[in-house]
């Protein structure tokens, strides 16, 4: 027996519960710029944090910069309810997008994280977008 077998592996059936959750609350970069290169985009892509400054520096390309502490139902009302927000920070080593996602879920939106960020969008050799886009928020 090694480590990986000292814990027996989940049924089928429970493995197939967990990853579509994982799947209905995930999404990565690929599938991001996948939907974005093919022009079927239906999702709104959030840029969540960082000043606008470091939005314009770099960002993924067709996103719109609100930062998590700036979402409300205010700033996300010009979109139906059933509008899919994907939502995307820094990286894994920031929390950033489950904030944004947190507070989109509790306004009672649909979201999805892209996980890996701006540092996975990087690792795959994805362009960024530079310069203003979509929303603004204060500096």
């Amino acid at each position: 027996m090694s480590i990986v077998t000292d814990i027996p592996a989940a049924s089928p059936e429970a493995a197939q519960e967990h990853f579509q959750r994982r799947l209905s609350l995930e999404t990565d970069c690929a599938d991001v710029h996948e939907a974005m290169s093919a022009k079927s985009q239906d999702f709104v892509l959030l840029h969540v944090v960082g000043s606008r400054e470091a939005f314009e520096r770099r960002h993924v390309p067709g996103a719109l910069h609100l930062p998590h502490r700036e979402i409300s139902e205010a700033r996300i009302s010009e979109w139906p309810r059933e509008t899919l927000f994907v939502v995307y920070c820094a990286g894994p080593h920031c929390n950033g997008a489950d904030r944004a996602a947190l507070k989109i879920a509790e306004l009672g939106w649909p979201v999805k994280i892209m996980i890996g960020g701006i540092a996975g969008w990087a690792d795959e050799g994805y362009e960024f977008a530079h310069g203003p886009a979509g929303l603004g928020a204060s500096a």
